[in-house]
């Protein structure tokens, strides 16, 4: 089931444990921040200069009213032009609505403490725009300036990072699930699903963590949460592309690099 739809019948059978698995101590928050575990726990991330680099996508149309009306996760990643974000295919491509897609960096709680940035100039992998290849679910887009300034300046960025093996690292996982307004994340050490899908086993990743950040110590994203099953069909298990070529050269056409 696509992660930017409520997930009905699983979320029910972990809800009770949910309450418990989210009210990790704030030491624990600390440690998965640092990517130095503990492991497989998922707790609600605090406001600091690297949960500020992730935020939520909503429809532009819901600008004005931000509080339970966004469906994804993306982030900012390094550019020349610093105005760059990374999600998930399936999360860029026809979301949204007539008015297209905004980003808003560190949003909590109905607040957007960054400011709300109109999404521009989007960039898909042919795999995905010729036929939504879940091998090819990555895509970025430059967001417009805000007051004369651009998002990386303000927020701050991870580098994006193509060609590191799976698992080389443990990494840090961010996401905004639908139904909470606050960004939760979890650590652990990916594995291969296939050639070309990396897993993590990380609970309660349910709608709206899609596009998330797979982050490891050196702030490099070397995963984007999506792919398989468009980010995975249970809460406890979510997936990436595995971050090769076709990504590095996307990467290097959105950066004109």
């Amino acid at each position: 089931m696509k992660r930017t739809s409520r997930i009905t019948a699983t979320s029910r059978r972990v809800a009770l444990c949910a309450v418990v698995v989210l009210a990790a101590t704030s030491a624990s928050v600390a440690a998965a921040d640092e990517a130095a575990g503990p492991f497989g726990v998922t707790a609600v991330v605090g406001a600091t200069a690297e949960s500020a680099r992730v935020g939520a996508l909503f429809a532009a149309g819901k600008a004005g009213s931000l509080s339970g009306n966004h469906f994804c996760t993306a982030s900012v990643v390094h550019s020349r032009q610093r105005d760059l974000i990374v999600s998930a295919a399936h999360c860029i491509d026809g979301e949204g609505d007539a008015t297209g897609l905004v980003f808003v960096p560190g949003y909590r709680d109905g607040q957007a403490p960054y400011g709300v940035w109109k999404v521009g100039k989007q960039y898909l992998p042919d795999g995905w725009a010729h036929g939504q290849d879940e091998d090819s679910d990555i895509a970025f887009a430059a967001v417009d300036e805000l007051g004369g300034k651009r998002v990386e300046d303000v927020t701050g960025s991870n580098r994006f990072a193509a060609g590191v093996a799976t698992g080389a690292t443990a990494v840090t996982v961010t996401g905004y699930p639908n139904s909470r307004e606050v960004p939760v994340s979890c650590t652990n050490k990916p594995v291969a699903h296939s050639a070309t899908q990396q897993r993590i086993d990380c609970p309660e990743f349910t709608g709206g963590t899609s596009g998330s950040p797979w982050v490891n110590g050196d702030h490099e994203v070397v995963g984007v949460l999506g792919g398989h099953e468009q980010g995975g069909a249970t809460p406890d298990v979510s997936y990436s592309v595995v971050l090769g070529r076709e990504a590095a050269e996307l990467y290097k056409d959105a950066t004109g690099g």
